[in-house]
Order: structure tokens, then sequence, then C-alpha cells
């Protein structure tokens, strides 16, 4: 095999910004598994590029000329940025591979623009790839391993990696560290509830945390488990062996039913300071948020007098929910979460907007049938600037209206100094602050009173929305050439629309194709290899 010079792209952001918290915490957003595969190529025997892209660097020159494989792992809303990418080095006869959460849920589309696509990603299937690594054009080829990787090189062997994408962050500098793979839950909109659980080596884990403490003299780790602590005696162990109490500052994201008080103080005394917890809805998801079968009223107040126990041991708390869902109906989900954060004033609120995000989940599947998935540009899909489920119960106008209402209850100034004063440690309730007046509250709620005006006004907006018509509103294609900057140039004919039905079109495919038996390890057209595809982290391959 000969040596390779492998540049590895980790896509953090979709464009250029000088946004203030994009400078603050972007770098901080960076992904494990482009780490990972650094750490993999450099034990094959190659040479590594890394680059983690925050929006402040131009790509362009972060690259060197004699790039022979480059690596790039994005989510969805990056898509469009990483087919410009692709096409611009494969021009100059780079071979491309794309892994990333974009990849498990778009295979089909992202075929078209890459060599490679990666499913679930170990070592031998990198190896694999580099031992092949040639073109195939027009269509690319998929890898994907049977199930995600048991182990993943830590923090120590990822340190080189590590540390050049924090020396990016001014302020705040997050490692990112990840204990187990999967989620016990079901939530039939996420990419996680179809990955069986599966908890990482915890000597590893130990190690890691030891390391940390010879690097930073108060580290601050992010887990990107999709729900952290599932094993919760195992892993507060593993944390009080390799480190004294309250050393490490720990962010996690974890359910509220893993929350109860005994847990909390051990929680507290071993240095967590930031939970974000999944409440998704007021009328589902009962496990997940220890309500039962309580829905309406009765789940908020319950939720309420949870969180504030919560926060009484946690100083920073962000409550995550999911608007658009089908069993919500009428004004009664938005005026429940006014109420919440009236009753909760120290949650931060994290919104979300339904999003069916190719193969991440089986209940995409009835949206496709349904013929509810509009083809918005994968530009848009991230959860906040394009619902490319049509609502059930809702109409457009109707449902923008509602969005914009209890955003801006949200993030009124009153919301925003009773968040302050219920928060008392400086840097979470400056946090707060820095969140909502800039693009994640402020921002949000002139971009969503701009679509709601657009869909009275603009022409082009009610019938597109309406599924009328796929021909893409001006207002989107302008955005996505500002956005991209000088990369625009660079984006393949037809890159910007994709079949929102492929998800379903691929399965129909599959149950037509006769059984066979085939143990070639050979890369296979994607059409043949079973994908679950995701969106939220961690962002394995």
């Amino acid at each position: 095999m000969r040596k390779l010079h492998v540049a590895i792209i980790d896509l953090v952001t979709k464009g250029p910004t000088r946004a203030l918290y994009a400078r603050i915490m972007h770098a901080n957003l960076a992904s494990i598994m482009p780490q990972v595969l650094g750490v993999w190529c450099e034990e094959e025997g190659h040479d590594v590029t890394f680059v983690c892209y925050t929006g402040f660097e131009n790509l362009v020159e972060e690259l060197p000329e004699d790039i022979d494989l480059v690596f790039i792992g994005a989510f969805t809303q990056a898509a469009q940025l990483a087919y410009a990418l692709s096409n611009m080095l494969q021009s100059k006869g780079v071979v491309t591979a794309l892994g990333g959460p974009h990849a498990r849920c778009y295979p089909q589309d992202a075929q078209k623009y890459f060599d490679y696509v990666l499913g679930f990603t170990d070592k031998e299937t990198i190896r694999d790839l580099l031992n092949d690594c040639s073109k195939h054009r027009p269509t690319g080829v998929c890898l994907s391993a049977n199930q995600q990787p048991t182990a993943l090189p830590g923090v120590r062997e990822r340190w080189k990696f590590i540390e050049q994408t924090l020396q990016k962050a001014p302020l705040i500098k997050i490692v990112p560290m990840l204990g187990s793979i999967g989620c016990p839950y079901t939530c039939s909109f996420c990419i996680d509830s179809v990955v069986p659980y599966q908890p990482l080596d915890f000597d590893v884990m130990k190690e890691d945390l030891r390391f940390l403490l010879s690097k930073f003299k108060r580290p601050r780790v992010g887990w990107h488990d999709p729900n952290f602590g599932v094993r919760f005696n195992d892993y507060m162990e593993a944390i009080e062996e390799a480190v004294p109490p309250d050393s490490i500052d720990f962010i996690a994201e974890s359910t509220l039913s893993l929350l109860s008080e005994p847990h909390l103080k051990r929680l507290k005394r071993n240095g967590f300071k930031a939970m974000l917890p999944g409440i998704e809805s007021w009328y589902d998801m009962g496990n997940k948020s220890k309500t039962g079968k309580k829905t309406g009223l009765d789940k908020v107040k319950h939720i309420s007098e949870h969180l504030r126990t919560v926060m009484r041991y946690i100083p920073y708390v962000q409550a995550n929910f999911v608007f658009g869902l089908d069993v919500d109906e009428g004004q009664e989900p938005f005026e429940l979460t006014k109420k919440f954060l009236d009753m909760t004033p120290g949650a931060f609120p994290a919104y979300s907007m339904l999003t069916a995000f190719g193969q991440a989940a089986p209940l995409n599947l009835e949206y496709q049938r349904a013929n509810r998935v509009l083809p918005f540009p994968f530009h848009f899909l991230n959860n906040n600037h394009a619902m490319n489920v049509k609502p059930k119960n809702y109409s457009w106008p109707e449902f923008y209206d509602h969005l914009i209402d209890v955003s801006k209850h949200s993030f009124s100034w009153g919301a925003i100094f009773r968040r302050y004063k219920a928060v008392k440690p400086a840097l979470p309730r400056w946090m707060n602050v820095l969140r909502a007046v800039s693009s994640e509250g402020f921002g949000r709620i002139k971009y969503h009173t701009e679509i709601r005006h657009r869909l009275d006004t603009d022409p082009q907006f009610l019938p597109y929305f309406e599924q009328e018509t796929t021909e893409l509103p001006q207002f989107y294609l302008d955005r996505i050439r500002k956005d991209m900057g000088s990369l625009w140039e660079w984006l393949p004919e037809g890159a910007l629309y994709h079949d929102p039905n492929a998800y379903l079109k691929s399965e129909k495919e599959k149950s037509l194709t006769p059984l066979s038996i085939d143990v070639d390890t050979k890369p296979q057209p994607v059409e043949e290899l079973d994908f679950v595809g995701a969106i939220p982290a961690p962002d394995l391959a």
C-alpha cells in the first residue's frame, strides 16, 4: 500500500461567519469521528492534514496542494458546502469521501458527488478504503460496517487534533469525549433510537480524564453521548476513581428520568455544570421525562418542579423541545411552553422544528408515504431554518404565528432578565444572555418573521410550502449563495435539489431484490446496503 497524504475536514458550520457566538463556540462543536479517522489513518502509515472548519477559515487556503484523499465530515446543513468542496478537489484529481450524519441520512444523494460514502465506520472499513483509494465516478460507492465500532481512540490518542482545534476557541475550551453509543429510548424522530445502546471502555475514559488534568488546570469536557449516564453508577465510579471530586467541569445531554435527586447530588459532587435534558413534547415521550402518562398542564407542572430541583445542583440547564409533532394541535402546545418558562425561569429553551432527515429514522418512511416531506435544500435542514415535514394539524401561516409568538415570549428582555437572575454563576448566566441576543434568540425570531411575511407576500412561497411546485423560491437561493461565499461557484449542477422520497424508494427497491448470499468485502452499491441515518451527536461517520 502506497503512503497517502490524507486531508480530514470537519465541517462544524455551513459557510463563512463573523458572528460573536460562532467565534466563541464553534470550535467547541467539533466532532469526534474526524479526529478518530486522523488517528486511524496515521496508524496505517499515512500523512494527515486536519482542518476543523468553524466559519472563520479560508477552506481553500487551509488545504495543501498534494492531497491524495480527503475525508469530509458533515451534518446535513453543511451538505451543499461538502458537495462544492468535493467537486473542487475532484477537479484536481483528489479522491473524496463523505462521512458523518449526512452520509448516513442521504447516501443515495451523496453518491453523486463523492467517490466514497461512509455509513457505520470502524477501523477495518477505513483500512479497506485506504487500500482501494480509487476514483468511483459518476456514482460513488458506499462502505459500511455492520454496527458502530466497539472501541474508539481516546482523548490522549486524539490530542494533536483536539489541541489544534481548541486553539481556535478564544475563551471557552471544551474537550469532546464519548462514553457510549446508541440510546435505550425509542423517540420516533431520532437517529439514535435505532442504534443499540453500547458503553465504551471505562478504562479508556479514566485514562483520558487523568490525561486532561495534566493539560488544563481545570478542564471542561463535553460528553457527546446521545444519552449520558444510562449506566449511571458505572460512569460515576469511573470518574470518581480517575480524578478528584469537582476537578473537571462536565457538560452532558441526559434524560430527566436519570436525573433523580440522589443522582443530581452525585453529579454536582463530580463537577457537572450543565445538563441538556430532552422534554420534546407535552403530549408524548413520557418515558424520557419520567412523567408516565401525564400530559398537558400536568406534565408542565411535573417537569417544572423537576427542573427546579435539577437547577439546585446543576447551574446550567437547557430544555429541548420539538414543535410540529403530529400530537400537537392548536395553540395549547405553545401556550404550555410559555407557562413552563414562566414557572422555570432559569431553564434555557432550545426549540427545534420537526425535520425528517432522510433515512435517520423509520418514522420518516411514514412521512414519505403520506407525501408530507418537502424538498428543502440541505443547507436549511438544521432543525431551525426549514421544517421539511408538512404539519398535520396546522396551516403553514398558523404554525409560524405560534412559533414566533413563543419565541418572542422566550427571548423578550423580561425573560432574558429573569433567566439571568435565576442563574447565579457568572459564566452560565452570561452564556444565556449571549445565546438569547444572538442567532439562537433574536436571530431566529427575525428569520421566522421573515418567512411568515413571505408566506403572505411572496408568490413563490406558499405554493412551494404546499407542494404545488418544486421551484425553489429565490429567497432561499440567494441565502445559499451568500452563505457559501466563493465555494458557491464549485457547487455541482443539480446539487441544490434532492429526492425527498429517496428513502421510501430505496426500501421498495430492496423489497424487490432477490435474496442472495454474498460475503465479498469489497465496496458495494449503496442500494444493496442497509443504512440507518443520523443527525444528532455522536457523529460516527
